[in-house]
């Protein structure tokens, strides 16, 4: 699955408490930025750091490297801000900006027809981001009714590589104190995307007399957590996770620039801790299961791979820190 899919599960969950009573959709995008804990984060910076992992890869369908990647990490740094509201204060335009840096390191890699090993130098790669997105608030079937469309352009630093969007609608189904259920769908703007069309669904639920809660969101998520000390909150469970970034490659068999996408699958601890009201730091760790990386020609379909790979379980952490203004 192409990235931009998973994150469009998490733009859907980001809004799903737009729409509640007939309170305007900028009074709750402010209330998502300046909760203890809030969804949107203005500023945000993380460092991952990913353990070492065996991996073996085909290349054209066909074996080509197995060997061994010492160490991968990643920085990150993003910026988001709603700039603007109409007087209906319904109508919402959000605009961010992404970067990110990555590095692999590698040990001894064997050829398929060599048992001699051999290395390679330190890959280091830069992705950059940048979207629009606009949502209304309306109702349907006297329940209120979330639209969102976004465009995105996105390269490294050589050039723009590529324009996508998407469009989703999601329907809260029920909202109270305690509870918070939305369904949805989302169509994908990019004849790359594998799935087109797929379905959305949030569930949020607190329990009764308890400081738990679980936070559902279809297929990304499973987080179970609670309040730990005054300032802080802890999270458990699994998160479906993707990354990407382009690669110009001159060789004589491959030339131009491709994508590279990978999906994997994280399950561990995340704790959050405010600092003071503006400043919230992150941590988290746990096992990471990567379930494919791929290689494809730009703007082609990941079904129509020229490289994939495959690697073992391996230890991750992340942390990092937000930055919210208001």
């Amino acid at each position: 699955m192409k990235t931009k899919i998973f994150c469009v599960l998490l733009v859907c969950a980001s809004w799903r408490t737009i729409a509640q009573e007939n309170t305007a959709p900028i009074k709750t995008v402010v209330k998502e930025v300046t909760d203890k804990f809030p969804t949107m984060r203005i500023f945000d910076v993380q460092y991952e750091q990913v353990g070492p992992t065996n991996f073996s890869s085909k290349l054209f369908g066909a074996p080509f490297e197995r060997g061994r990647i010492e160490s991968h990490n990643r920085f990150k740094a993003s910026f988001n801000m709603p700039f603007f509201a109409s007087n209906s204060k319904r109508f919402v335009m959000t605009g961010s900006l992404r970067y990110k840096y990555e590095n692999y390191e590698f040990g001894d890699i064997y050829n398929v027809n060599s048992a001699v090993p051999y290395t390679r130098p330190k890959e280091e790669f830069h992705y950059f981001a940048g979207a629009v997105s606009a949502t209304y608030v309306s109702s349907l079937f006297h329940k209120p009714i979330i639209y969102n469309a976004t465009a995105t352009v996105d390269g490294n630093e050589d050039n723009v590589q590529r324009v996508k969007g998407f469009v989703t609608a999601s329907l809260v189904l029920k909202r109270n104190a305690n509870t918070t259920i939305t369904i949805g769908a989302l169509a994908m703007i990019d004849p790359s995307s594998i799935i087109p069309i797929a379905p959305l669904f949030t569930y949020n639920h607190k329990f009764k007399d308890s400081k738990w809660d679980v936070d559902f969101i279809l297929p990304q998520r499973l987080l179970f957590r609670r309040e730990l000390l005054e300032n802080g909150r802890i999270g458990l469970g699994t998160e479906l996770n993707t990354e990407n970034f382009y690669l110009n490659i001159a060789s004589p068999n491959l030339k131009g620039v491709y994508e590279l996408n990978q999906l994997e699958l994280r399950s561990g601890i995340t704790y959050e801790y405010r600092f003071t009201p503006k400043v919230i730091g992150l941590f988290k760790a746990g096992v990471d299961n990567v379930l494919s990386v791929r290689v494809t020609e730009r703007g082609e379909r990941t079904s129509k791979y020229i490289y994939d790979h495959k690697e073992d379980a391996q230890g991750y952490f992340r942390f990092g820190i937000s930055y919210n203004p208001f």
